[in-house]
This record gives structure tokens, sequence and C-alpha cells, in this order.
């Protein structure tokens, strides 16, 4: 399968169902790339693949097989935004649900690592490929209740500092993208669905929404070939530190 014509630059964007990916799959349309939307959901990645003009591949970054058949159906690649994972649970270490982090783990480190690996020696001949990877700012600050988490995005981002260096001298940048506070779908699914819960962590606050990520990996992938932007951390004006937070009285 090829995914665009010969001179359009092609761009994949994993975890594009929702949020940050789905806003970057459009943002990235925008900016005049083919836009390959990859995730779990055939319907809504459908559905996007077809207001942006874009392909749609459903594959779950933890199976290795459908990792595979993705790259193995596309003929060229300019750029990979690593943006599927999550998080499950806010557990204790030492009441952690071993299933929660196993998934957190499977999704974040080793859904990014098979991505990167498939795609990679395509990144390479796009002769100016780029590999965008969306941590957090848990990869590198820790909280109580997150050590799942906060341990899978440390040793993400570890991944992706790694590859910039073993990759210094041919034709890909790196960069990671670390947001804080962002009201997608993430909280629903940590807190198991929960959306009074998922909506009490934003209230009295504004958070980022999903478009002012997608709006910076746009800057970053609109850059000249020889400037990489290594990491940007990106909160809400509301937010310092994972746990440290304004929030506004609620009004009468």
């Amino acid at each position: 399968m090829t995914a665009s014509g010969n001179s359009q630059p092609v761009a994949v964007v994993t975890g594009a169902s929702s949020g940050i990916g789905e806003a970057t799959a459009k943002t990235l349309a925008a900016l005049g790339f083919h836009v390959v939307c990859v995730a779990r959901r055939q319907d809504r990645i459908a559905a996007l693949a077809a207001e942006i003009g874009g392909t749609a591949i459903v594959a779950d970054v933890t199976d290795g097989a459908a990792v595979e058949a993705l790259a193995d159906g596309l003929t060229r690649v300019d750029v990979l935004v690593n943006n599927a994972g999550g998080a499950k649970g806010t557990q204790t270490v030492a009441d952690a649900d071993l299933d929660d982090w196993r998934w957190m783990w499977e999704t974040n480190v080793l859904g990014t690592l098979r991505v990167t690996r498939a795609l990679l020696p395509k990144l390479i001949a796009s002769g100016n490929g780029l590999i965008v990877t969306v941590t957090s700012i848990a990869a590198f600050e820790v909280y109580d209740g997150g050590a799942g988490y906060t341990s899978a995005k440390h040793a993400q981002a570890a991944l992706h500092q790694t590859l910039r260096g073993e990759l210094l001298g041919l034709p890909v940048r790196l960069t990671e993208i670390a947001p804080g506070m962002v009201e997608t779908e993430f909280s629903v699914v940590r807190f198991g669905g929960d959306q009074d819960r998922a909506d009490a962590l934003y209230r009295g606050m504004t958070p980022l929404v999903a478009a002012d990520v997608a709006e910076v990996i746009g800057f970053v992938a609109s850059r000249p070939p020889h400037v990489n932007l290594d990491q940007i951390v990106i909160r809400p004006r509301d937010q310092a530190t994972a746990t440290r937070k304004f929030t506004r009285p609620e009004s009468d």
C-alpha cells in the first residue's frame, strides 16, 4: 500500500483515534502531510482519515505482528509521532496492580520501541525524517500513586533520548514533547471510565487542550532540516508541577 503520491510527505500518527493524536493528525494534514492514522478503534480513525484525506490503519502498538504489517504497507515515512500511550490506576507501589503496570509499560515503552524500530529504515531513507515522541512531565517528575505511569514515561523518554545519540549523523531529527495537564480521554481511562472523577481533576483551572499540543508538534515538523528541537515541555499556566496547580474558587 502506498500512503500518498511520490511528492507528498507522509506522517504516521499513533493513538490517532482521539485527543492529542487526533488533533495532531489534523494539524499535520493542514501542513501538507498525508497522514496515516493508526489506532485500535477502526470507526474513529476511518472517519478522521476521510475528513483529512489520510489513510486509516487499525493496529495495536502492543501487537508486534500488527506493527510489522503497518511498516510493510508503507512505502514512505517522513514523520512519526509516537503518541499512543496512557495511564491506568492510581495505586501506591505497595498496592500496585501488576496488570495495570504491564499495560502501561507495553503501551508507552514497548509500543514506542516497536513502532520506531519498524519505521526507522523508512524515516532514514526519507532524507529528512522526524520522530516526535509524546511523553509527559511524568517523564521527569514523580508523585504518590503514579509510579506505574511515571516509571513507564521515564523509560519512554530514556528510549527516545538514547536514540537521539544513536542516530547522530543520520538525517533524522528527534523531538520529545512533554505535556502537563491536557483535558482529553486520558484521565477517564486512568480512572477506569469514571467521568466525574476525571472532570473534578480540571475543575477550577484551565488545562491544555489537545490542539495546544498538536500546534507545537506542527511547528516542530515545519522546522528546517538542520533545526532539532530536542525537548519541549508544555504546561497550562495554572500548573507548575505534576502536583502543584492553581485552582480558582467556584462561583456561587
